[in-house]
């Protein structure tokens, strides 16, 4: 259930349930934290089944060679835990741990304004894409953007990414409004 001070707060996805693994009720986990196990240390995590905010406690874990595997504190049955799949697990973004000056989390990325060195706006961050070779900006047209088009651009620091300043809210980029065209 959801009081009114959770509202307020940011959640953010750390992980999603995958299918179950074994007859115990036990599930596989695909954390998305830089260290896959990471995602253990949060006590709650929250998942939405049917538009209500519940809360998940991890009882055991166990890493395999495929990934980690959990099993819920009242998820015994596997027939119950298969609720559980494909559902993200969230927590609120102040329980993140503090980073370095200079380093973002991916959601506090999101919504801020991109624009070129000469001043044109592109738009605003809707999310950011994984692709192994660098991360990619996924920047959306918005009321000040110079066009309509949706942009991706690389994150790559100092080379495209020329200042990040989550104060105002603005993306500085080395990035032209015909590329990739």
């Amino acid at each position: 259930m959801s009081n009114s001070g959770e509202s307020v707060s940011k959640r953010v996805v750390l992980g999603q349930i995958g299918k179950v693994h074994g007859i115990k009720g036990w599930l596989r986990l695909n954390s998305f934290t830089i260290q896959p196990e990471n995602i253990l240390e949060y006590s709650e995590l929250f998942v939405e089944i049917d538009e209500s905010w519940q809360v998940l406690e991890i009882s055991e874990s166990k890493q395999l060679a495929k990934g980690l595997i959990v099993h819920f504190k009242g998820y015994d049955d596997p027939d119950i835990a298969q609720q559980l799949t494909g559902l993200e697990l969230t927590v609120f973004a102040e329980k993140l741990p503090g980073l370095e000056d200079g380093s973002f989390y991916w959601h506090e990325l999101e919504g801020m304004e991109v624009s070129n060195q000469k001043g044109q706006v592109f738009g605003s961050v809707v999310r950011l894409l994984e692709t192994g070779a660098n991360d990619v900006l996924e920047v959306a047209p918005s009321i000040s953007s110079i066009d309509e088009k949706e942009r991706l651009i690389p994150y790559i620091k100092e080379a495209v990414i020329k200042n990040v300043d989550t104060r105002t809210g603005k993306i500085v980029v080395d990035w032209e409004a015909d590329y990739l065209e």
